[in-house]
Order: structure tokens, then C-alpha cells, then sequence
């Protein structure tokens, strides 16, 4: 699986509470914005690796990514520490 490019910069990175999935919030150099879902498995050493294929999709602001990834992804809530709206 693809992971994030180089590329962007990675805004925010929003953990649930097991601290085994994270989604990151994140700016591309055109300055549209996105988000990805990632998963910490042990039979994986730990490393962050992409679970869907949201980050293709683009979006205006930081504040639309997120809304769209509350959408998305069922274990993000309002109230996820370190999120922008928390």
C-alpha cells in the first residue's frame, strides 16, 4: 500500500485511544488538503501502514478534510485529543 508522499505536510496526526489507529490530517505543496487512516499492528514492528485510500481526495481546507474524516472513519470522533475542533 502507498503510504503519504513526501510531499505533505502532515497538519495533525489524530491517534484512537488503543493508540493503533491514527488518521493524518495533512496539506499538499498546491495547497489543497487531505487525510489517511493508518494502523499499528505488532506483526507489522510497529510501523504506521495506510488502511483505506482516502488520501487521493482533495479538499479545500483543513477543516473539510476533517469533517470528511469523521465521516469516514467510524472510531474518529468530535472529541479525539489533538483534534483542531476538540
Amino acid at each position: 500500500m502507498p503510504r503519504l508522499p513526501r510531499d505533505v505536510l502532515v497538519l495533525a496526526s489524530l491517534e484512537n485511544d488503543e493508540a493503533n489507529r491514527c488518521v493524518d490530517l495533512f496539506r499538499r505543496p498546491d495547497g489543497s488538503h487531505g487525510f489517511e487512516e493508518f494502523r499499528r499492528d505488532a506483526e507489522d514492528a510497529g510501523a504506521w501502514t495506510p488502511v483505506s485510500y482516502y488520501a487521493a481526495a482533495r479538499y479545500e481546507t483543513q477543516a473539510a478534510s476533517l469533517a470528511a474524516a469523521r465521516r469516514a472513519v467510524a472510531w474518529l470522533s468530535p472529541r479525539t485529543p489533538g483534534s483542531p475542533a476538540a
